[in-house]
């Protein structure tokens, strides 16, 4: 992939070339979705070594690089990364490596760790609303407000730390805020917030491996914890919850995409083709130069001029 050829091809050929890549994993209906349709150890048939994938990732990062520019200066669409993933799926390290060559000025990371006091006493989405990234921006939430019907349908307890009325917790309250979700994610839609999910798809045994590594490893140890296996114990409740989550939430405006997350190189691939597909798609230009400001640059032009 060299970014220079490829950005004079027709913007079609180019959407066409990166769907091969990503529409495997685009999930825009819930009916019938199960994540056990999808092989974390996927990679489409490719094969290649770290030095080629690395290769290919950055010139991929190269033109997410140019469409953000593009996307800045037009100040008005903006972008909505949203990363779920169980433990050691590799979030930070997709984020770091697809969006090396972002510039920062134009992008904000956002990790929403335990709720604040003041955060609890607001509705649950208040916090996430608050971080939505604005006009020309690319915001990335690694993990979002959906810790809301995952973490917290798996430990009720968090969910009694929210202060919400009693009666108004029943059967139906997952279903409701699943629902709430994607009444709010079709808002943000309609106000030109292009939102791509990401459930980066990590296989029980691979994450095992991963832990491991993380033990066995001196300068991997600070990013293993205790909760990380208390939460493993709980895989089965997570899989069930996220099934529903994904089922309730898919749609065309905001899909997700159930990326293969046991090989690294094939995930950072998949990620950055559908964010650069996602631009590409929006057609973007630079602002036109009114005349007002055509004269302007050229009065400015000329008192350059005369200084020499």
């Amino acid at each position: 992939m060299n970014v220079e050829e490829d950005a004079t091809m027709p913007r079609k050929e180019i959407i066409d070339a990166l769907s091969k890549y990503t529409d495997p994993f685009r999930v825009t209906k819930g009916d019938g979705f199960r994540l056990a349709d999808f092989d974390p150890g996927d990679t489409l048939g490719l094969k290649m070594d770290k030095k080629e994938a690395a290769e290919l990732l950055q010139s991929g990062s190269e033109w997410l690089a140019m469409e953000q520019e593009v996307l800045y200066a037009q100040d008005s669409w903006s972008l909505l990364l949203v990363f779920q993933a169980m433990d050691a799926a590799g979030k930070d390290g997709t984020i770091k490596h697809v969006m090396s060559r972002v510039n920062p000025q134009g992008c904000d990371v956002v990790s929403f760790k335990q709720p604040s006091e003041e955060e609890i006493s607001h509705d649950f989405l208040w916090r996430y609303s608050m971080k939505v990234p604005q006009r020309g921006r690319i915001g990335i939430f690694n993990r979002s407000y959906y810790e809301e019907a995952l973490v917290v349908r798996v430990h009720r307890h968090l969910l009694e730390a929210q202060k919400i009325p009693s009666q108004l917790v029943g059967e139906n309250v997952w279903s409701d805020r699943l629902a709430d979700i994607a009444r709010f994610e079709d808002y943000l839609t309609r106000q030109g917030v292009v939102i791509l999910k990401f459930y980066l798809n990590l296989s029980y045994e691979e994450q095992k491996k991963r832990f491991l590594e993380r033990l066995d490893r001196p300068e991997k140890n600070w990013k293993f914890s205790a909760s990380d296996v208390r939460e493993r114990r709980h895989w089965n409740d997570y899989m069930r919850v996220y099934d529903e989550a994904i089922r309730a939430t898919a749609s065309k405006a905001a899909p997700w995409f159930v990326v293969p997350a046991d090989n690294k190189w094939f995930t950072r691939l998949v990620v950055a083709a559908v964010i650069v597909e996602a631009l590409e798609k929006l057609d973007l230009k630079y602002p036109k130069t009114s005349p007002e400001q055509m004269k302007d640059l050229a009065a400015a032009r000329k008192e350059l001029i005369a200084e020499e």
